[in-house]
């Protein structure tokens, strides 16, 4: 099974066309869930938030596309690393 780690200074493609930028990885106060900061970038009105930072779980952030909500997408994770 592959691993994907998600570490801070990285660039991630959502499965609707944006990017992400990732800030950090962060902790949620009370219930210790790790939570992935990133700043979305190249909205362009694809997804239904705008280009900004948001904070998203991990579990999250890795899971794949619910592939039957849509079936026209070929990325099989919701964010997909970015490498140069």
């Amino acid at each position: 099974m592959e691993e994907r780690i998600v570490k801070p200074f990285t660039m991630w493609k959502h499965f609707k066309g944006t990017k992400a930028f990732v800030i950090t990885i962060a902790e949620h106060s009370e219930t210790g869930e790790k939570l992935v900061v990133y700043y979305c970038m190249d909205n362009k009105e694809r997804t239904n938030h705008k280009d900004g930072i948001y904070a998203r779980p991990l579990k999250m952030f890795l899971s794949e596309v619910d592939h039957e909500k849509y079936p026209a997408v070929t990325q099989k994770y919701r964010f997909e690393e970015i490498i140069d």
